[in-house]
């Protein structure tokens, strides 16, 4: 064998596309190159080796993808379909996924429309999508009221605040005889836990932040995020299966889903190798030194991802809007469902074990060198 042969079986000899193809059939049969080679990669990876039943999968929300109509379209059928085990999200995709659970409507625009006119007329825009201000306002009042019930009168995790949150619109729905439309009511329903990094960066924090004025007892622990987050991958690894991340977009939510392995290797110092599977669809470049851009290859020497994994991770340079649909179609048609691993109702015993292993730890080796620490979590961050 040759060494071209070596590097590839694969001679680029598509079929003409006729129009009846499947999305997946497509992606299978066309996707051969650049981009659409590495989505390709993506969908492969995802579907043949992180869907499988001992790998726990953990995405990723970045950018406004619910507000896009994401949540309800993509994130939803992979939930129910055991597809996500976890997600970290920026608030501000858990405060517009609550629009559709309040039914309160978005609509498709374009992205030239006269800003000082939009303003003049209470109405908001995020690029093409726009909506009414009142919806800002009706979902800042739906979680002011919301909050201050005898529920989240205590200190919590962001988990726990989303799953009672999720719990309320779940109910809502049922109730009025609906469906709910919501990522946090579907992710209550499959005991998804959903973190967010920033929780004070988003309309939900600054709701939260009022009620705290006005006396409320509501207290969001990030440490207690930091142990959850890290026990969900240290109790997935310890029993023997993987771990996966499927990273949309970039930001504080690909750092807080990769910090896990730092903070169980360095900061714990407990043995672990990294994540095993790390797959990211991205818009950003890697060269300007940023996190969202920063390949699975630079994650691996802060000890974020399994050295010996590193032919499994994919990036793909392009929009999460065009990927995602494709990438839930094509897992959809290639793989069964799995059943689901509703890991909220495990946190407690997860964090007890993290705790555990760290406090044997500590008592059987005192002193960490210091050489030993693979460095800091927050690479990339500038």
């Amino acid at each position: 064998m040759g060494y071209l042969e070596s590097i590839s079986a694969h001679r680029i000899a598509p079929p003409a596309v006729t129009g009846r193809e499947t999305a997946a059939d497509l992606i299978d049969a066309a996707f051969s190159s650049y981009n659409a080679g590495r989505l390709r990669e993506v969908c492969r990876v995802f579907v043949e080796k992180m869907l499988t039943p001992s790998c726990t999968v953990g995405v990723t929300l970045s950018g406004a993808l619910t507000p896009a109509g994401l949540g309800m379209s993509c994130l939803i059928p992979l939930i129910r379909a055991g597809f996500v085990d976890w997600i970290v999200s920026t608030g501000a995709n858990l405060y517009h996924d609550t629009h559709y659970a309040l039914d309160l409507p978005l609509h498709q625009s374009r992205p030239n429309l006269d800003d000082v006119e939009l303003r003049r007329n209470d109405v908001i825009r995020i690029y093409d999508v726009v909506f009414d201000y009142k919806t800002l306002l009706d979902t800042d009042a739906f979680y002011r009221e919301l909050i201050r019930a005898e529920s989240f009168a205590r200190s919590m995790s962001t988990a726990e605040f989303h799953y009672e949150v999720g719990r309320y619109l779940h109910g809502r729905a049922r109730e009025l005889g609906r469906p709910s439309n919501s990522l946090l009511a579907a992710a209550f329903e499959a005991d998804v836990p959903i973190y967010t990094s920033s929780p004070g960066d988003s309309s939900i924090g600054m709701n939260l932040a009022a009620l705290e004025l006005a006396g409320g007892q509501l207290r969001i622990d990030p440490l207690r995020d930091v142990n959850e987050t890290a026990a969900i991958v240290y109790e997935a690894k310890q029993g023997g299966g993987e771990s996966g991340v499927l990273i949309l977009g970039g930001g504080s939510p690909k750092n807080f889903i990769l910090q896990t392995e730092p903070q169980i290797q360095e900061v714990l110092g407990l043995s672990e190798s990294g994540h095993d599977y790390f797959l990211q669809i991205t818009d950003a470049r890697a060269d300007t030194g940023g996190l969202s851009g920063a390949t699975a290859s630079e994650a691996m020497t802060w000890g974020k991802v399994d050295p010996s994994k590193l032919p499994d991770t994919v990036a793909c340079y392009t929009d999460t809007t065009i990927a995602l649909p494709l990438l839930t179609a094509y897992a959809l048609a290639r793989r069964s469902p799995r059943p689901l691993r509703r890991l909220y109702g495990r946190l407690a015993q997860s964090h007890e074990a993290l705790r555990l292993a760290y406090e044997q730890r500590l008592a059987t080796e005192p002193q960490v060198d210091p050489s030993a620490r693979r460095g800091h979590a927050d690479a990339g961050i500038v």
